[in-house]
């Protein structure tokens, strides 16, 4: 089931604070992102971070769940928290994010996107991503790197 979601068995939907790993994948100038299920909005590969996982190990996990992507050498993008990070999901529950992010170069296997939380799957140009409004605000600030 994973720690967050045995916690809100306790706290509810109350805000917790969540340690989160993701991953843009780079191939020839282009970044692969996802378009969530839960909000329709195009979003980096992560999740949270599981007990005694390695952030690292985290974002090669959420990487290759989400696009059957296996991630090699990651590259830190940036850490990333604050309000800007905070978010209520479709459920109600509310997390404050800190976001360790990294790009991935080195990747092998097919893009295959995990149907439970992702609807599409699209290499974007890094110089012609989608519009603000179409981006998942806690995925934001890092295409803005």
């Amino acid at each position: 089931m994973g720690y967050i979601m045995d916690l809100r068995q306790v706290v509810g939907h109350r805000k917790l604070l969540m340690p989160g790993a993701g991953v843009f994948p780079i191939r020839d100038g282009r970044v692969l992102l996802q378009r969530r299920k839960d909000n329709g909005l195009w979003a980096d590969h992560g999740g949270a971070v599981e007990l005694s996982e390695k952030v690292e190990d985290a974002a090669r996990r959420e990487m290759l769940e989400e696009t059957g992507l296996i991630a090699g050498e990651l590259a830190l993008l940036g850490i990333y928290s604050g309000p800007e990070m905070d978010n209520v999901y479709p459920n109600g529950d509310e997390v404050s994010i800190i976001g360790i992010f990294y790009t991935c170069e080195d990747f092998t296997g097919t893009v295959k996107l995990q149907a439970e939380e992702v609807t599409e799957l699209k290499w974007f140009s890094l110089d012609e991503l989608p519009g603000d409004e179409e981006i998942s605000p806690m995925t934001l600030p890092q295409l803005k790197a």
